[in-house]
């Protein structure tokens, strides 16, 4: 038996752009990064074997058993230490629904938003786990909460890949990696890593000087490529053009939590049959349900009004670690007013197209080194308006097509809830199995109807749905 602990998240540095998250929050709190997995689970699991299974998931990947620390000083970048206090009691935990009826959702949901709105204790491993016993039926809830530091939505999908069974039966056979090893902080050590990982500024200078005389060599070309180089920077770091929306102005501290279940095929088709491709039809129909949503709030919605969207676009390659977050911002001015749903799907993918073929899709790669060095508040001056000026966020992450079982129960849905960075909604899908599992997470002071909202993005799925005739309405989660 091979006892090896899987390699997920073994970075021992944050990235850049991992420390301007964890950073971010410290200096303005509507920009907390916390990513929530919903599991419904078939029947309620045995409490001393899920907590036996977590056990063995925190010593399969280390990364669980780690927690951040801040350099010397707060100069440089945080890394991974072990924890030398981690308690699984503090991580997971259980509570019990009384009496559920028919529809659970109404008292899942309150639970579900105030676990991910609650702070991570910074000097914990940063993820909670919480089972909810009582939905109708004997079925059960499994909730898993992250810090996007830990990774982004691909990764998430990694990490439950590895660590989800394929069948009910315990498995005799699976790895047993012993508890990582704990350490304490070294101030040598961290003096040394300061000078050597933080200080390299003649390596990094030799290097910008070398491809400066190697672009001498090629003037005219070098001109011309940083040119629309920087032009396509320019692009992809602005916020989205257009005025922006009156109703969805308003922002607050409160999230609230809508989830929406639609056929993968069927939507998938929709989109296939205008010619676009099913990120395409699944953007198509959240703007729809936005159009509804002002248009029954009392605010009327031109043919040519925008909404501002920003999509993750996962830029992993082959050779990447597991875990992590590796993925660039598409910004655009989405076709919010076009009511044809097959010319908002075309004119979606238009604009999906053009920002994936990006010169600069990965420029924020490049200034989030330096933007990380700066005191929070500097960067938030800086930055910050990167993702409040967005109205609308929207994640499309592919999961798991086959069965997967948590401690002997049977996966049934995974609702995504991805963290709201100053915008209006954050809205993601993970396709399980043959479901498209919607997960709306949004801003009550800026969407202050939640009921009528979730009518309205149920409606912009039939819209678009309608396009593949004998498609499965959307059915909201009640």
């Amino acid at each position: 038996m091979n006892d090896t602990p899987l390699t997920w998240g073994a970075d021992r540095e944050m990235s850049p752009f991992e420390v301007m998250m964890w950073r971010a929050e410290g200096a303005d709190a509507r920009l907390r990064s916390p990513v929530l997995a919903v599991e419904i689970l078939d029947e309620k699991p045995d409490w001393d074997r899920l907590v036996a299974a977590v056990d063995w998931a925190t010593r399969m990947v280390p990364r669980f058993r780690e927690r951040v620390r801040e350099p010397l000083g707060g100069l440089g970048t945080p890394y991974w230490i072990h924890d030398v206090e981690f308690d699984l009691h503090y991580h997971l935990r259980r509570v019990r629904i009384p009496g559920a009826g028919p529809g659970f959702w109404s008292e899942l949901a309150p639970i579900a938003e105030q676990f991910m709105m609650t702070p991570f204790d910074r000097e914990r491993p940063p993820w909670e786990a919480t089972v909810v016993e009582g939905l109708p039926g004997g079925r059960a809830a499994f909730l898993l909460k992250l810090h996007h530091v830990l990774t982004d939505g691909m990764g998430v999908v990694q990490l439950l890949s590895q660590l989800h069974s394929r069948k009910r039966e315990h498995d005799e056979s699976k790895p047993q990696p012993s508890a990582p090893a704990t350490e304490s902080p070294d101030p040598l050590r961290e003096v040394d890593r300061l000078v050597r990982r933080e200080a390299g500024i003649v390596p990094s200078g030799a290097r910008a000087a070398r491809d400066v005389l190697g672009a001498l060599t090629h003037p005219v070309s070098a001109v011309r490529s940083t040119a629309r180089y920087l032009d396509s920077a320019v692009r992809v770091l602005s916020p989205p053009a257009g005025g922006g929306s009156e109703l969805l102005r308003p922002r607050g501290m409160s999230w609230r939590f809508v989830a929406l279940d639609a056929g993968f095929a069927d939507l998938r088709a929709a989109g296939k049959s205008v010619g676009g491709s099913f990120n395409d039809a699944y953007l198509a129909a959240l703007l729809g349900g936005f159009r509804l949503y002002h248009e029954r709030m009392g605010y009327p919605v031109s043919a040519d009004a925008t909404l501002k969207t920003s999509v993750p676009v996962s830029v992993r390659r082959e050779g990447d670690g597991a875990g992590g977050n590796r993925f660039a911002p598409a910004r655009l001015a989405a076709p919010m007013g076009v009511a044809d749903p097959a010319e908002r799907v075309r004119a979606v993918g238009e604009q999906m197209r053009a920002a994936r073929s990006e010169p600069a899709l990965e420029s924020s790669d490049v200034v989030a080194p330096l933007l990380a060095r700066l005191p929070g508040p500097v960067m938030m001056l800086l930055a910050g308006g990167s993702t409040t000026g967005n109205e609308l966020q929207a994640s499309n992450v592919p999961g798991l097509r086959y069965e997967a079982f948590l401690c002997g129960a049977r996966i049934e849905r995974v609702y995504p809830f991805a963290p709201l960075p100053g915008c209006a909604a954050m809205i993601s899908v993970v396709t399980h199995g043959d479901h498209c599992c919607v997960g709306a997470n949004i801003d009550a002071a800026a969407i202050t109807d939640r009921d009528l909202f979730a009518r309205c993005l149920a409606e912009g799925f039939a819209e678009v749905l309608a396009l593949h005739p004998g498609a499965a309405a959307p059915m909201i989660v009640e």
